[in-house]
């Protein structure tokens, strides 16, 4: 093993603070991954990893050389295609995170006339609604609805997911069509929260350019999207879910719009990626390719 592999390893150790996770991610044995280290280690003449029994983390000199290593790294990969006639011979592993709902209802429909432009992308699609971390497990890029916290990564706006009160017929009849605020008094939400008991159940609107939140009671909690849309589905209460995804069930009858005059904002879709001097070209495709699909 030479010593660029080496550093691809090391790097990838050093992000997940794991051998056993680095050599899953890499599909290398673990004990290969040990060795790789080890050896880097010997060449350069310093320890770059402090291991313990339950944690491995990084020596004054492996941060210096983590950092070096990374612009090193996506150097290579930028001089690695420079030179290609074709972004058909764009190669390598994408690994991409994204919402559910984006995934079916966007991404994945289209994703065919991505692959076949870049037949030699190994791609990763991830769908979830937990907050992957980019770093640490890897990912190239994410997408990402709703208010972004503060971070250390980019993010590169997308477009704005307009929202709609929903709730099933089943709900309307046991509770009522809501006409006024004051009238959720006496209805239920299902409350989304991506971690249960940090956040009150409310019911967002606005007013001209101002944005209110009036407290509902919660029939339930839940933490994904398929839940939320299912637990309205059930009748168990009313929702405000991006129009994406609620058009087709709205137009079946199997939801019914509610306060058409006081919908809450909407919800900012961004692309989050790394910061880094230089993306690989391979992510930069395909975040150039999401822009579009989610733009149109």
């Amino acid at each position: 093993m030479n010593q660029f592999d080496a550093m691809k390893i090391f790097v990838r150790v050093a992000e997940l603070a794991s051998f056993t996770q680095a050599a899953d991610s890499l599909g290398l044995p673990k004990a290969s991954v040990s060795t790789a280290v080890k050896q880097l280690e010997n060449t350069l003449g310093t320890r770059l990893l402090q291991r313990t029994t339950r944690t491995v983390q990084m020596t004054q000199d492996g941060m210096v050389y983590y950092e070096r290593s990374k612009d090193m790294l996506i150097d290579m990969d930028e001089l690695q295609s420079m030179f290609r006639q074709s972004e058909v011979d764009i190669s390598g592993r994408l690994r991409v995170d994204m919402p559910v709902g984006i995934a079916r209802a966007k991404i994945i429909p289209r994703l065919p006339e991505f692959i076949r432009a870049h037949p030699k992308l190994d791609i990763e699609l991830s769908s979830t609604d937990r907050r992957v971390d980019l770093i640490r497990e890897g990912f190239d890029c994410v997408i990402r609805v709703g208010t972004l916290i503060d971070s250390s990564l980019i993010a590169r706006p997308l477009c704005h997911f307009n929202l709609i009160n929903c709730a099933s017929p089943v709900y309307v009849k046991q509770y009522g069509m809501p006409q006024t605020i004051a009238d959720l008094y006496t209805h239920k939400m299902i409350h989304y929260a991506p971690s249960f008991g940090a956040s009150v159940s409310t019911f967002d609107y606005m007013i001209g350019n101002q944005s209110y939140q009036q407290p509902v009671a919660a029939a339930m909690v839940v933490n994904n999207a398929d839940a939320y849309q299912s637990a309205c589905l059930a009748g168990l209460g009313i929702i405000q879910a991006p129009e994406i995804g609620v058009t087709d069930l709205i137009e079946q009858g199997k939801l019914i719009e509610l306060l058409p005059d006081y919908r809450a904002a909407p919800m900012p879709v961004s692309l989050l990626y790394a910061n880094r001097r230089h993306l690989p070209k391979r992510t930069q495709l395909f975040m150039n390719w999401v822009a579009d699909v989610m733009q149109d």
